[in-house]
């Protein structure tokens, strides 16, 4: 995995490293609708995944041998924030040189990742009715593109 593992109180009590060098995080506008926000994150994340498969820890079994797919190997924050809020952190990524995931209100009404990329590539960038984004980066720099936005309730 990427980022080092530092050891915390808090780790320590729950039998594992809890803070790490980078970030994942995404970022929802404080309108959708919940079946949205659980749409626009699960895709996000995949992105983040996609991009960094070092990210992603040893597939999981149960006790009675029972295979489980892998996971992420650290927790992704899910934070809110109302359209403005989603330009801002969208082009302080950009302006950093991150790169993000977007996913637009257009994508809700398409059905394949053909025409979700044709949906985002036929907008410029500062036009995408951006609803959410994600970012992997060091936590400093998360940090910094998404002052302002509020952890997700």
């Amino acid at each position: 995995m990427s980022g080092t593992y530092k050891t915390t109180p808090y780790a320590d009590r729950h039998r594992g490293p809890m803070a790490f060098d980078t970030k994942i995080a995404v970022l929802l506008r404080d309108d959708l609708e919940t079946w949205q926000e659980l749409n626009a994150t699960a895709f996000l994340v995949s992105g983040v995944t996609a991009a960094y498969p070092q990210l992603v820890g040893e597939a999981y079994g149960d006790a009675d041998g029972t295979p489980y797919l892998a996971m992420l190997g650290q927790p992704v924050m899910v934070f809110q924030g109302d359209a403005a809020m989603l330009r801002t952190a969208h082009e302080r990524a950009v302006r950093r040189g991150e790169t993000i995931g977007v996913f637009t209100s257009d994508l809700f009404r398409t059905g394949n990742d053909e025409d979700n990329r044709a949906a985002v590539a036929a907008v410029r960038r500062d036009d995408l009715d951006l609803v959410g984004i994600a970012v992997h980066a060091p936590r400093n720099a998360v940090d910094k593109i998404l002052k302002g936005a509020v952890l997700h309730p």
